[in-house]
C-alpha cells in the first residue's frame, strides 16, 4: 500500500493549536522538512552503534540486549539513587519503552499517544494524540498498550490501533506520514507493539484477531523515509506455498492468530531479522485439522531476508496446545559454545564443546525454556527447561523436533489437564530480558505457575455454532458479535466464535514464591543465579555498572548485582512495574526510567497472590538519578 498523502492531514490531526496548523498549511514537503539543525538525524549506524547516552531502539541495540554501558550509577553507588523527576502518563495498559536521543525522550502512551519530554527535568515539549474511528472497538477489543515507538532520521515512528504505521516529526509532533497497513473492518490486528528500524526499513509485526483471517497475519516492511510499503510476509501460508501442508487440510480462510506481536530483532551482517510467532486460534489442535499437524508458521523463529521479506529459514519450539505463544525478544550474541550436560538437557551432538558461533539464544516463549540457534542457518544448538513445565516431553537433539506430552494434549471437547505453566502467565511473558557482556549471562523474569485447563465452549453463540458445525456448517458470528460486543464487554463476557480454552491458575506445588529472576550463562546454559521472591517480577535492563533493575507486580523497583543476584537498592512506586525500564544520560547524568500501571499481566500475577494489594493507577513515569546538581 502506498502512504497517504499528508499537507492538510498531517496538521489536522497533530491536535496543535490554530497558529501552528497554519504556519504547517503553508509549509510544503514533509514535516520535518520545516525542522531546526539543532536535532541530529538518527541513521543505520546510530542504530547499529548508539552513543551510550542513548536509548534509540526497544531494547536500544537491534540485537535485544537490553544492556547500556552507562557506568556512573554501579555497585557501589547505587544505593544513593533517588528520584529526579516523574510525569502522569495516559489512561490504557501501561507497557511503554522510553526511547533518548540528544536530551530528549519520546515516551509511548496507551491509546496512540506519543509524548516528548526533556529528559533531564521531564518538561513536556509535545504530545501528539492520533485520532481513533468512533467504530474501531466494534471490530477490535483494544486494551490500548503500545510497547515501543522507532526513531529514524528526524521522525518517530509507530504503529496505530486503527492499521497503519505513521511517523511523526521529532520537534514538533506533525503527522510527516501515514500508510494503511490493514483496513481494521475486514481485518483486525492488535497493535500492541511497534515497529523497529532495519536498514532504513520501517519493520512491523502485529497480533492478528482471529476475526481478522490469515491477511491479518503479516510482518511488513516500510520504507521509513517515505512510508512506501516495501514487502509483506504473511505467517500463515497459503494453499500451494510451503507449510501448506502442514495444515491438514483446513481451509485458508480458517488459519487464523498466528501473529508476530512483539518487535523482531535485526543482524546487519547477514541481513536477517528474527521474528517471533504465537499460537493458532482455536489453541488445541483436535479442532484445527489434527494433533499431528505442525500447522506452521506458528509458535516459531522465523529468520527474513530483510530487503524482500522472504524466509531464510525457521524453527518451530513448539505445537501448541495450550496458548503458550512464543513471539517475545531473541538475544542475538557471538558466543563459544559449550553446553554443559548438567544443566542443559537437550545438546547437538555434532557440537564440538567451545566452537563459536552466531547464535539467537534466550527464552522466545512462555514454556520458559532456553533455545540456543545458530542465527545464520537455523540449526539447533541446545535447550534447556528453567521453571516447571510439563508440555515439552523431548528435544531431539541431532534435528531439534520438539516431541509434546501426550499426557497434557487436548483430544476431545471437555477433556481437563493440568498444564505447566499457566497460558495466562506463562513460564514468562512480554517482559523483556537482558544480557550483560560483562557477565556474559542473560537475565529473565520467570513465573512459577501451574493451571487447570479445560476445552469449553466459548461465547454466547457457541452451542448454535456447535450444532451448525454437526451438519457440517461453519457460522460466523462477527457481525453479531460486533453489534453485542459493548453489552457483553459491559457484563464481562467474551464473544468468542469457537471452542476454546479456559483455566485456572495457581502457583507451582514446589514453592510460593510465584515470581523469580534467573541468570543462565549464554555459553554454558548453567544457572548462574536466582532471585526469588512472592510477587511476579517484570522487565529487566543491565548496565555497564553491574546492575540489573527489575520491577515487579507489587510496586518494587529493585537494583540486582549482575554476578549475584543481590538486591542492593529498592523503592516502592506505588503500582505495578510494567513498562520496559532503560538508563540513559542528559546534561551531564546517568538516569534510571520506569513506569507503572495496569497491564493484564499485573491482574492475572496478583489474582494468584491476593494479599499483594498494589493500586492500578493510569499510569505513571519515574525517573531516577545520583545527588548532583540539580
Amino acid at each position: 500500500m502506498t502512504p497517504t498523502p499528508i499537507f492538510l492531514s498531517r496538521c489536522v490531526r497533530a491536535g496543535v493549536g490554530t497558529a501552528v496548523v497554519a504556519a504547517c498549511l503553508a509549509a510544503p514537503g514533509p514535516a520535518w522538512a520545516q525542522s531546526s539543525d539543532s536535532f541530529a538525524p538518527v541513521t543505520d549506524a546510530m542504530l547499529q552503534a548508539p552513543d551510550p547516552a542513548d536509548w534509540l531502539t526497544w531494547r536500544r541495540t537491534l540485537d535485544g540486549w537490553g544492556y547500556s554501558p552507562l557506568d556512573e550509577i554501579n555497585r557501589a553507588n547505587v544505593g544513593e539513587l533517588r528520584m529526579a523527576w516523574s510525569r502522569p502518563l495516559g489512561v490504557g495498559s501501561q507497557q511503554g519503552t522510553p526511547l533518548v536521543h540528544d536530551g530528549v525522550m519520546y515516551m509511548p502512551n496507551p491509546r496512540d499517544v506519543i509524548q516528548a519530554i526533556d529528559a533531564a527535568t521531564g518538561d513536556l515539549r509535545w504530545e501528539h494524540r492520533r485520532p481513533r474511528p468512533d467504530d474501531l472497538e466494534e471490530y477490535a477489543y483494544l486494551l490500548g498498550a503500545n510497547r515501543n515507538v522507532a526513531l529514524h532520521g528526524r521522525a518517530i515512528i509507530d504503529t496505530s490501533a486503527d492499521g497503519y504505521v505513521y511517523a511523526l516529526d521529532v520537534e514538533t509532533g506533525l503527522l510527516a506520514w501515514e500508510t494503511r497497513v490493514v483496513d481494521y473492518t475486514e481485518h483486525p490486528v492488535h497493535h500492541t507493539s511497534g515497529p523497529i528500524v532495519a536498514a532504513g526499513k520501517v519493520v512491523s509485526g502485529r497480533g492478528c484477531l482471529p476475526r481478522g483471517g490469515p491477511h491479518a497475519c503479516v510482518v511488513t516492511a516500510h520504507d521509513a523515509r517515505t512510508g512506501e510499503e516495501v514487502w509483506r510476509t504473511r505467517m500463515i501460508p497459503a494453499p500451494g506455498e510451503p507449510g501448506d501442508e502442514t495444515w491438514g487440510g483446513v481451509p485458508f480462510e480458517q488459519r487464523r492468530h498466528v501473529g508476530a506481536w512483539m518487535p523482531p530483532g535485526f543482524d546487519p551482517d547477514l541481513n536477517l531479522l528474527y521474528v517471533g510467532a504465537s499460537g493458532t486460534n482455536p489453541h488445541p489442535k483436535f479442532l484445527l485439522g489434527g494433533v499431528d499437524k505442525a500447522h506452521l508458521h506458528h509458535n516459531s523463529t522465523l529468520a527474513l531476508d530483510a530487503d524482500t521479506g522472504e524466509i531464510a529459514w525457521t524453527y518451530q519450539h513448539l505445537n501448541d496446545h495450550w496458548n503458550l505463544d512464543h513471539p517475545f525478544e531473541r538475544l542475538l550474541v557471538d558466543t563459544a559454545v559449550a553446553p554443559d550436560p548438567g544443566a542443559v538437557r537437550w545438546i547437538n551432538p555434532r557440537l564440538r564443546p567451545g566452537e563459536r558461533r552466531r547464535v539467537v539464544t534466550g527464552i522466545p516463549g512462555k514454556t520458559g525454556v532456553v533455545y540456543t540457534l545458530d542465527r545464520a542457518t537455523g540449526e539447533f544448538l541446545w535447550a534447556r527447561p528453567t521453571v516447571e513445565q510439563n508440555v515439552i516431553a523431548r528435544i531431539d537433539g541431532v534435528t531439534g523436533a520438539v516431541s509434546e506430552n501426550p499426557e497434557v494434549v487436548f483430544t476431545r471437547e471437555d477433556e481437563e489437564r493440568l498444564v505447566c505453566p499457566w497460558s495466562e502467565t506463562g513460564g514468562r511473558s512480554w517482559e523483556a530480558g537482558a544480557y550483560s557482556p560483562l557477565t556474559h549471562a542473560m537475565y529473565f523474569s520467570l513465573f512459577n505457575t501451574c493451571s487447570q485447563m479445560w476445552v469449553r465452549a466459548g461465547g454466547p453463540f457457541s452451542r448454535i455454532a456447535k450444532v451448525a458445525r454437526r451438519f457440517g456448517f461453519e457460522p460466523s458470528f462477527a457481525p453479531l458479535c460486533r453489534m453485542a460486543n459493548p453489552v457483553l464487554r459491559f457484563f464481562g463476557w467474551p464473544c468468542l466464535e469457537k471452542i476454546g480454552l479456559e483455566s485456572r491458575g495457581r502457583i507451582a506445588s514446589d514453592t510460593d514464591r510465584a515470581g523469580v529472576v534467573w541468570a543462565i550463562s549464554v555459553e554454558t546454559g548453567e544457572t548462574v543465579w536466582k532471585h526469588e521472591q512472592r510477587a511476579r517480577t517484570t522487565s529487566l535492563v543491565a548496565t555497564g555498572g553491574g546492575l540489573v533493575f527489575v520491577g515487579d507486580v507489587n510496586g518494587r523497583f529493585r537494583a540486582l548485582d549482575q554476578e549475584t543476584g543481590e538486591a542492593l537498592w529498592e523503592i516502592n512506586l506505588g503500582a505495578p512495574v510494567t513498562g520496559f525500564p532503560i538508563t540513559y544520560a542528559a546534561a551531564g547524568r546517568q538516569f534510571v526510567a520506569a513506569s507503572t500501571g495496569w497491564s493484564l499481566s499485573s491482574d492475572d500475577a496478583l489474582s494468584l497472590a491476593p494479599e499483594l494489594r498494589q493500586g492500578r493507577d493510569s499510569g505513571s513515569l519515574f525517573v531516577f538519578a545520583l545527588p548532583g546538581d540539580e
